[in-house]
This record gives C-alpha cells, sequence and structure tokens, in this order.
C-alpha cells in the first residue's frame, strides 16, 4: 500500500465518496480499491495508461467516475443472474488502465470481469492487477474487440468511441437475447443515440452523480432488437 503523505486524505475521500454514491463496500473492497489507484500511479510513470497524474484527480476523474455506475452494474446483474448459477460475465471494451473494469470487479465479485485492450501493455496491467489485488474474477485480455465471440450479459466502455462504432464492435460478444450495452459517457449524446444502427435500441439515459466532479456524466443502455 502506497505510503505517500496524502494516502489518509485520499482515503478518507474514497469513503465520503462510496458513502455518498450509496455503495456497501467492505473496508477490504476499499483496500482494494486504494492499492489499485497506487498500482495504476506505479505503473503509469512506465506505460502511460491515463493522461491523468495527479493522485487527487485520479481519485475524482477515474475511481470515483468509475463507482458512479457500480450501483446501476449491480441492478443490471441481479436481473440477469436471477436463478443462474454461473456468474454474470462483463467485456469491458477499450479498458486501457482497467476503468471501470477493475473497478467493477472489486466492487462485484459476483461478476465476471474481462478487460480487453488493443495494447498489450495495457492488458498485462490488468493480468498484474488481477494478482496483486487478488481478483480472480478479473481478466486482461489482449485482442480486438470484434475477435471476440462472448457471449457477455453486459458489454461496457467509459469514454471509449461513439456508441454507434461501440455496438458495432462488439455486437458479435453480446449475449442474446438478454445482454445489454453499458456506455458511460459525460453529457447525454443525443446525436450518437439516432446515429444507432439498426437492431439497436437505447432504453434508457441514466444520470450519474460523481462525488467530487462538478460535470456531467450518464449512463446509456442499449441492448439488440430483432
Amino acid at each position: 500500500m502506497s505510503t505517500a503523505p496524502n494516502h489518509d486524505t485520499l482515503r478518507a475521500q474514497l469513503e465520503a465518496g462510496v458513502q455518498a454514491l450509496g455503495l456497501n463496500l467492505s473496508a477490504a473492497q476499499v483496500d482494494r480499491l486504494m492499492d489499485f489507484l497506487s498500482l495504476l500511479q506505479k505503473w503509469n510513470k512506465v506505460y502511460n495508461l491515463t493522461a491523468v497524474r495527479d493522485p487527487q484527480e485520479m481519485l475524482t476523474h477515474h475511481l470515483l467516475d468509475s463507482l458512479a455506475a457500480v450501483a446501476p452494474l449491480r441492478r443490471q446483474a441481479a436481473r440477469v443472474g436471477e436463478g443462474g448459477a454461473a456468474p454474470v460475465k462483463l467485456l469491458d471494451v477499450g479498458s486501457g488502465g482497467g476503468l471501470p473494469g477493475v473497478v467493477f470487479a472489486v466492487c462485484c465479485p459476483d461478476v465476471d470481469v474481462s478487460c480487453v485492450d488493443t495494447v498489450g501493455k495495457k492488458a498485462a496491467f490488468i493480468q498484474q492487477a488481477a494478482v496483486a489485488l487478488k481478483l480472480p474474477n478479473l481478466h486482461g485480455v489482449h485482442a480486438r474487440v470484434e475477435t471476440l465471440a462472448g457471449p457477455f450479459d453486459v458489454i461496457s466502455c467509459r469514454a471509449f468511441a461513439s456508441l454507434p462504432d461501440f455496438v458495432a464492435w462488439s455486437r458479435s460478444a453480446l449475449a442474446v437475447p438478454h445482454g445489454v450495452w453499458l456506455a458511460m459517457k459525460g453529457k447525454r449524446p443525443d446525436d450518437e443515440i439516432a446515429a444507432l444502427p439498426p437492431g439497436v435500441t437505447m432504453f434508457h439515459v441514466e444520470p450519474l452523480v460523481v462525488p467530487g466532479l462538478e460535470a456531467e456524466r450518464c449512463i446509456v443502455w442499449m441492448r439488440p432488437v430483432a
């Protein structure tokens, strides 16, 4: 765990954010999130996983931003996993430094999370994070999303691509008929929603409030239609 002087301050802010979001996380899960923040800082010096360098900004712009989507994901996972013995499978596309994929894996141990990235070093970082954070439900995949067959119950992305590109590239990996796309966006992207291809429908735009971040955020939920 990081011994930087601001570690306690960052942890207090993280705990306050978790509480503000109404997430019931254990002390061990908060520990893992802090350890992930330290890993991200350490690897970022060598591999340029994210443009954000400042630990304070990493906390708000990455960790808390990703945590804002956890409650909506949990609701969806509960619907998908109802009565099923197999874990809900999630694919995080263009995951980069593992955002939101690693955060999802920490907060939703019953969801099996695969983070796919075309950059080998980023996929390797996810694999390292899975080992270091003791997350058996987290996997780094070095591939193009178009080559993955799935099936995945939820396919997520955060600041990855336009909605039409995101669904077109990942469509073959989505479980049919129940699978959904979870796209984290800033402002509601009405132009992108209007440009969705036939056979894909947006069924909900869910506003998100990120503690400590004065910016618009939302999830665009989409599903295939016959």
